[in-house]
């Protein structure tokens, strides 16, 4: 009877030790649970902590309460302005009704692939809308938050809270990018021409100014300098002149040197005279006087000087 009463005993340890097991569970904080009964729904727990259920009749579905993403696949749209556009996007979620959730998308992998297709069609509606310039500038803040109010929108009948939506890059399809970056460089060196053509406009107009202003220099110069000529000569003439009031003689001998310089002064000079030219009267008297003319009317005058 020892043995009957302590193998019952064992075996009635073992039976509550599974019901124990088969009741008791534990909720950790970073997670949330709903509980059914033969697959109906019974309660949801939401707080951390041990917590107690009906063996073998009731299961727990956990769910984490953090904050989860998804990464849409890398859409092709077509903006308002009908350029194509390349768009990696990501959002950022939670649960927020397990039981919607378990209900609508049972997993976190169904409620990212029901994700994935509002996202996208989020995208197509609110980027089909406004040209490529807006998705470019400082309004890309302001689509961004109405893909985020669309998406969360409609993601919350499936229990299922969307905290963010963001535009992670937004480029063009590769085969237009040969197309723009060629466009964009004949653009530079159409504005490259433009600014040498002003250069050199420029240039032509200070090189126009520059001469007009040299040639007016250069034409007072040289009205500065005729006019000191002029006036140089009239007072060398005036000189010669006073010079030639006082002593007829020593002028006409002065000229005559300097003719005889200016005629004799070259070297292979040839000079074919008579000898009683007027030239040569300074060469046979000092006073440059001629005994007598060879001919009638031949000669000058005794003391005029040579012209």
């Amino acid at each position: 009877m020892s043995r009957v009463a302590l193998g019952a005993a064992a075996a009635f340890v073992v039976l509550v030790i599974i019901v124990a097991m088969g009741s008791l569970f534990i909720v950790d904080q970073t997670e949330q649970a709903i509980v059914l009964q033969l697959g109906a729904y019974k309660r949801t727990i939401r707080e951390p902590g041990l917590q107690v259920k009906v063996p073998f009749l009731q299961n727990v579905v956990y769910f984490d309460r953090r904050v989860l993403d998804a990464e849409p696949p890398t859409e092709e749209v077509i903006a308002a302005d009908q350029k194509r556009l390349v768009v990696d996007s990501y959002a950022r979620f939670r649960v927020s009704d397990p039981l919607q959730f378990y209900q609508s998308v049972g997993t976190e992998l169904g409620a990212r692939s029901r994700l994935d297709s509002i996202i996208s069609a989020s995208l197509r509606r609110v980027l089909g809308s406004v040209p490529l310039a807006a998705v470019l500038s400082d309004q890309r803040a302001q689509i961004m938050h109405q893909i985020t109010a669309e998406v969360r929108d409609q993601a919350k009948p499936f229990g299922i809270q969307v905290l963010d939506v963001r535009l992670r890059r937004t480029d063009l399809p590769e085969e237009n990018n040969q197309a723009i970056y060629a466009r964009m460089q004949s653009e530079r060196q159409r504005e490259a021409q433009e600014f040498r053509a002003q250069g050199d406009e420029l240039a032509q107009r200070i090189r126009s100014i520059a001469e007009r202003e040299r040639t007016v220099i250069l034409a007072e110069a040289q009205r500065q300098s005729e006019v000191l000529r002029g006036e140089g000569e009239g007072e060398a003439v005036k000189i010669y002149a006073d010079a030639f009031g006082k002593d007829k003689g020593f002028f006409a001998f002065y000229r005559s040197m300097q003719a005889y310089r200016d005629a004799l002064g070259a070297r292979n000079t040839t000079l074919v005279l008579s000898p009683d030219s007027e030239f040569f009267r300074f060469f046979g008297d000092a006073a440059g006087q001629q005994a007598a003319p060879s001919r009638p009317g031949q000669g000058a005058p005794a003391g005029a000087p040579y012209p």
